[in-house]
């Protein structure tokens, strides 16, 4: 069992019988009261992302998720589909909500983990960090530095991201995929 004081970015937790994953914690302090734990937290199954604060006493069950390996086959409207890494008979598709974000960095036979909950899949995670090639980008002038040094980026997945300005259309970078930024550059063109 976890306490309030436990509710850190990352930690999954049990809510109305339902999994949630904290997005963000801070601890709030009002007045003469006790610390109040102000998050940001996830449905794993449904997607829907509020605020909640918690209070002292407050116990929750940490969720139990199993992963396993699945690939990205491909995307048709709003719906992601997957299938098991070594049976491609055994598909399940997603929702562009329950997916989050990190569907901007999902390419075609990509492998990423599948959470099970309850012996359902209920959704997928990626790596913190991934490799990505940039596809098209605007030439970067020398001495344009007025606006930080960077510029917008497509990369092959679609996403957009800012790049420095010395990133060209085929290299490979890194990307974070909790934060959308752009780590380094891995292979130049």
């Amino acid at each position: 069992m976890l306490d309030h004081t436990q509710l850190k970015k990352g930690v999954k937790i049990i809510l109305d019988g339902q999994p949630y994953e904290i997005l963000k914690s801070m601890p709030l302090k009002k007045a003469q009261r006790r610390v109040v734990i102000q998050t940001k937290i996830k449905n794993l199954i449904n997607g829907n992302v509020f605020d909640r604060n918690f209070h002292q006493g407050d116990i929750f069950e940490e969720a139990e998720l199993n992963k396993f390996q699945v690939k990205f086959l491909y995307s048709h409207k709003d719906k992601f589909v997957f299938c098991e890494e070594n049976n491609p008979s055994k598909r399940f598709d997603l929702k562009k909500e329950q997916v989050g974000d990190i569907a901007n960095f999902l390419k075609l036979n990509q492998i990423v983990d599948g959470l099970i909950f309850d012996e359902k899949i209920i959704n997928i995670s990626l790596p913190v960090k991934i490799q990505l090639a940039v596809q098209e980008t605007p030439p970067g002038i020398k001495g344009d530095t007025a606006q930080g040094g960077t510029k917008i980026a497509i990369l092959e997945t679609g996403a957009q991201i800012s790049v420095p300005l010395f990133i060209e259309p085929g290299d490979l970078i890194e990307i974070n995929t909790e934060t959308s930024e752009y780590v380094r550059r891995i292979e130049k063109k």
